[in-house]
């Protein structure tokens, strides 16, 4: 079955009730495979069959039919929709905040102010103050509660919407009283009214939810800011003699086109630099502080910025291929992903507010009939007493806070690595990082520069030119990095290379091929046994000598015969050594599994502290010492960059991937390094850890609101200490913990990597 993905904007999503009712009616349609709802992002994402796309349609207007919004995410995002619905917000805030002020002195602290007709005045001019939050600022929350109970769920706004208005419906009954005889004892010898509460309930949750997205707008800056570093047009050069340009939109430039980019100005697509030089801004991609001195050859990303001088760019790649897209797209899919503790708070939540409900009229029951009797009632009757417990329960419990936990994280954690040139893929690799005790590093590409060069060709039954000449025939269907300095070494001889027949990879051993009828053989002194050549002891004495300089060897032979090798040296990546210290800091056994020889895998090894060294492993075996590890108790993080590391990263329970290594690699990881920097690796994971701290302090602060709020607004320490928690106070604290928890969130944008 091939499915097709989309996002959806959703608006009008309160709390991770509301994510459960969206999730509901999205995946009601028999089209949809998967959904995912994100309250943070207000976003969801579905997976539909693409023989029926037809159901997106319907999909949206089953949405729209309810209290929710939905219509197509726009990949560059509508900031004027945004800041007009914030702005609007802020008024209705403005709104509460003002007539909050007079609502509480004549509630709680003026005396009396004689008749007003045969209406009490202080209670009259309270009700009136009270009635334009309730009705404008607050009728959002009756609205989608009731559109909400209709599809037989609670969320958030059926708590705010039930303790408002019982506390606003007895404070009018009240005031009527008043004027009008005939009411019950309870309600015309009453004392107290509520309509204090009624105006800081709305007015604390308005400017939580003002807070709240405004934190949104702050926790999603890293991905805006990487969709405005895409230009919309480019200098496209028409006549590559004259040099002269059109402006195109870079959506419509082809690969190997030529552009122009003038000093100051983004580069529009990934391409190399074509006679021209300068100094490149990166750190928009890869987080790199330094300007990068670029000249002819050298690969250029879209997005970032040259420096000094015009240069003209080759691209390699269209707009919709770029690295600058690609990550934009994980970043997007990063943050639609659950983590699975999410799931677990998403289910704890669908059942929350009904046993809310449950539990306030329960408690509330308690109190008006024999509670109150019990204790020294702070209220004038039972009946008041119960109003307040009921009124103060439902709205501290609102789950705002459990929604919030763990989106909010996430968002902001997966942006911080975005504009740090770490990109996490997998939200459940994310959740073991706090875990994960083993960190496997592949030598070639990840601790080295992955650009080894021949240093040296021994002879033994042959010449110079025969023994790279055949190395470089046999090597033309390897993309290995040994294989293109072995390349680069030829051709600085001549292009010519003997026509080689029949090429053969073996895996992790080398490259098998006939020339002349004879078979030739490139690679390991293990393939070279296999092929029948016979290798005498003074050789094999000569090759144990050389292996002990820490190079790697490339044995060529022709027929039975060993004709020479090749040795390749490798440099160690200057941050190696001080990735591995601060790996080993962090609580990490560090091992280097290579399937190069034990001498130089040593040599490497300890020049940048690793003590645990796997040598000598094929390909298909990596992926068997990963899950040998695992059998052991441990949880493992993979660095790997090559297409032999795609079975290891997939085994391993956090996989981590050089930008600049094969498809297959980096569709296999959880992780992607853009600058292929070791350093940057472990910054990735202690970024996880760091995210996941957040989403434990957030989760351990919602439940804890909740059990000492909850307990506190229904009365538990009323017979103890005579005080219970008022309506107001309950909405001040419901709203200070929404508000706690993403500000704990935003902490994770002045996170940073770890330096060398």
């Amino acid at each position: 079955m091939t499915l097709e993905e989309f996002r959806l904007d959703i608006t009008g999503m309160s709390c991770s009730a509301c994510v459960s009712s969206v999730e509901k009616i999205i995946s009601q349609h028999n089209a949809v495979e998967a959904v995912s709802v994100n309250l943070a992002l207000n976003r969801a994402q579905i997976s539909i069959n693409r023989n029926n796309l037809a159901a997106l349609e319907s999909i949206i207007d089953n949405i729209n039919q309810t209290k929710y919004k939905a219509k197509i995410h726009k990949k560059i995002p509508n900031s004027k929709d945004v800041k007009a619905d914030l702005r609007l917000q802020g008024i209705k805030v403005l709104t509460a905040v003002i007539l909050a002020i007079p609502t509480l002195w004549l509630t709680m602290f003026s005396s009396s102010l004689g008749d007003l007709g045969s209406f009490d005045a202080r209670l009259t001019l309270a009700m009136f103050t009270t009635i334009p939050v309730y009705f404008w600022s607050g009728w959002s929350f009756h609205t989608n509660a009731w559109s909400s109970l209709r599809r037989g769920s609670t969320n958030m706004d059926v708590l705010i919407h039930l303790g408002s208005s019982v506390a606003f419906l007895w404070s009018i009954i009240v005031t009527i009283s008043t004027g009008v005889s005939g009411f019950p004892g309870v309600i015309s010898n009453a004392e107290h009214v509520f309509f204090d509460g009624v105006v800081f309930i709305i007015g604390f949750v308005l400017i939580g939810n003002y807070l709240e997205a405004s934190a949104k707008i702050k926790a999603t800056d890293a991905i805006d800011s990487l969709m405005e570093l895409r230009p919309n047009n480019a200098r496209l050069v028409v006549d590559e003699d004259s040099k002269d340009t059109e402006t195109t939109s870079v959506e419509l430039i082809s690969i190997k086109s030529l552009v122009k980019v003038l000093a100051g100005e983004t580069i529009p697509l990934d391409g190399v630099l074509e006679n021209s030089k300068a100094s490149v801004d990166e750190s928009t991609m890869t987080g790199e502080s330094y300007p990068v001195r670029k000249s002819s050859g050298d690969e250029v990303l879209a997005g970032t910025i040259v420096l000094d001088g015009t240069v003209f760019i080759r691209t390699t790649k269209n707009y919709d291929d770029c690295l600058l897209n690609g990550i934009i797209e994980l970043v997007e899919r990063a943050q639609m992903e659950k983590a699975p503790i999410q799931r677990l708070v998403d289910r704890i939540s669908e059942i929350f507010v009904p046993i809310v409900v449950i539990l306030a009229i329960l408690a509330s029951l308690f109190w008006v009939t024999f509670g109150g009797d019990l204790i020294d009632n702070p209220m004038n009757s039972n009946f008041e007493l119960g109003i307040m417990v009921l009124v103060s329960t439902l709205v501290i419990a609102c789950p705002c806070a459990l929604g919030l936990a763990t989106p909010t994280a996430l968002v902001v954690g997966t942006g911080a690595g975005a504009k740090n040139g770490l990109l996490i893929k997998g939200i459940e690799a994310l959740e073991l990082t706090h875990k994960c005790d083993t960190l496997v590093l592949d030598k070639t590409g990840t601790i080295t520069s992955g650009k080894p060069r021949v240093s040296h060709i021994e002879i033994i039954d042959g010449e110079v030119k025969e023994i790279l000449s055949l190395a470089s025939a046999l090597e033309s269907e390897s993309n290995h990095p040994l294989a293109s300095a072995i390349h680069k070494s030829w051709s600085n001889v001549t292009s010519e290379r003997p026509d080689v027949e029949d090429i053969r990879t073996i895996a992790g051993m080398g490259l098998v091929g006939k020339l002349d009828e004879q078979v030739v053989a490139v690679g390991s002194r293990e393939l070279l046994e296999d092929v029948g050549v016979e290798i005498t002891e003074e050789t094999s004495n000569r090759l144990e000598k050389a292996s002990l300089k820490g190079v790697s060897l490339v044995l060529v032979s022709q027929g039975a015969r060993i004709i020479g090798w090749i040795e390749l040296t490798d440099r160690v990546r200057e941050s190696s050594k001080i990735a591995v210290k601060k790996a080993k800091q962090m609580g990490f056994e560090v091992i280097m599994l290579t399937g190069d020889n034990q001498n130089s895998a040593n040599s490497i090894a300890e020049k940048v502290g690793i003590t645990n060294v796997i040598a000598n492993v094929k390909p298909d075996q990596k992926a068997n010492h990963i899950s040998s590890l695992q059998e052991n108790g441990h949880i493992v993080a993979m660095l790997g960059d090559g297409i032999n590391d795609a079975a290891a990263l997939s085994q391993a329970n956090i996989g981590l991937a050089m930008g600049a290594g094969s498809d297959i690699a980096l569709d296999a990881a959880d992780f992607v390094i853009v600058r292929n920097d070791l350093i940057d690796a472990v910054s990735s994971l202690d970024l996880g850890r760091a995210t996941m701290r957040r989403i434990r302090t957030n989760l351990a602060w919602a439940f804890v609101y909740n059990l000492i709020g909850i307990p506190l607004a229904m009365g538990l320490l009323l017979p103890l200490t005579g005080m219970l928690l008022p309506p107001s106070f309950a909405a001040a604290a419901m709203a200070f913990s929404s508000v706690s928890v993403v500000a704990n969130s935003l902490v994770l944008r002045w996170w940073s990597p770890l330096q060398e």
